[in-house]
């Protein structure tokens, strides 16, 4: 395989490889299996539905062990959620009709509208590391000058939300059940049908399962999976992009390919996590390459000179960057907010 390298902090075409150079190194990595995916599928949704209805049935034995069986289920969830996530990118199978409706089958398991999420998801996928279009789709993350700048209310808010305890429980509720549920009034008429035919679909499938289960047993087994796997989608998505030395520009020195090699962790998990998360660790893979399908992340990271100098985070790395919470230009880092005080004060 020939490979490639683009220099970190390069942006200019004339001194660092065009988008069509990586494009043609990473083509043969974008092109999904069916065989491959079909696995895919019957590695996550399937043990997943298995598993949901093992949950239902001990619940006459011991809720205990409905708790024990909940995390592995999680992690069959949070592998779905990755299917669905290629679905958007149109990279799990082979046609874009395929992945539609894949991806719509699977915004019911996950409870995710699949057309709004995949226009989101785009918008943040095109200004990741962008300081003058933060907000489409990231953790919301404010500057030191910013904050500083905030009224007591709006630090106090801001602390609130960037807390762990607070991101980390009530986070996924938020993420998996309300937050989709909702969409704005100026939204294009396709993203506003993408969540009310969902919300309307999700509400009769709810509906059975309540009926069949009874609604308490339904809680009771659904709330753990969404605290869970709702949980380590919420960690994923922030370590992915909020690290120490992550890559923030503004304007023209902004640049696509720097965003995604230094702006877009490795996080080097243990393979049984890895699974479970679906490759998402080698984010700095996906974000340079969307239509690469999850399972040929790992194979491209390997075999391309490309992905062998970027951020690489263990799981502990990831688990301390949680710490930090706001950007500093002088700095050119996240910091926590200790040291954004620190630099207020030296100023």
């Amino acid at each position: 395989m020939s490979t490639t390298t683009i220099t970190p902090g390069v942006s200019s075409e004339a001194d660092a490889p065009g988008p069509a150079s990586w494009k043609a190194v990473l083509a043969p990595y974008a092109k999904p299996r069916v065989s491959r995916s079909l696995l895919d599928l019957a590695t996550s949704v399937v043990p997943y539905v298995a598993l949901f209805a093992a949950m239902y049935l001990l619940l006459d034995v011991s809720y205990l062990l409905t708790l024990a069986l909940a995390i592995p289920t999680a992690g069959f969830l949070l592998r779905t959620y990755i299917v669905f996530h290629d679905c958007a990118h149109g990279s799990f199978l082979p046609t874009k009709r395929g992945n539609l409706w894949l991806g719509r089958v699977m915004a019911l398991i996950v409870y995710t509208p699949f057309s709004a999420w995949r226009h989101e998801h785009a918008v943040h996928h095109a200004t990741a590391g962008d300081l003058d279009r933060r907000g489409g789709g990231d953790v919301p993350t404010l500057t030191v000058d910013e904050y500083l700048a905030q009224s007591w209310g709006g630090r106090f808010g801001y602390r609130l939300f960037r807390n762990p305890w607070v991101m980390f429980t009530i986070g996924p509720f938020y993420a998996l059940v309300i937050q989709p549920r909702l969409v704005n009034k100026d939204a294009r008429p396709r993203i506003k049908n993408s969540v009310h035919l969902t919300n309307v679909a999700l509400a009769l499938a709810i509906a059975g399962l309540c009926l069949l289960m009874g609604p308490i047993q339904f809680l009771l087994v659904q709330a753990p999976l969404v605290l869970l796997a709702g949980g380590a989608g919420v960690w994923l998505f922030y370590v992915q992009h909020q690290f120490e030395d992550v890559y923030w520009e503004s304007g023209e020195k902004w640049s696509y390919a720097d965003a995604a090699l230094q702006g877009s962790s490795y996080l080097k998990l243990p393979q049984p996590l890895q699974f479970f998360t679906g490759n998402i660790g080698l984010h700095h893979v996906h974000h340079l390459s969307a239509r690469i399908p999850n399972y040929n992340l790992q194979r491209a990271h390997d075999e391309n000179e490309i992905f062998h100098d970027v951020p690489v985070l263990s799981f502990l790395d990831g688990m301390k960057a949680t710490r930090l919470k706001l950007w500093c230009r002088e700095r050119g880092r996240l910091v926590t907010f200790a040291e954004a005080h620190a630099v207020a004060a030296a100023a």
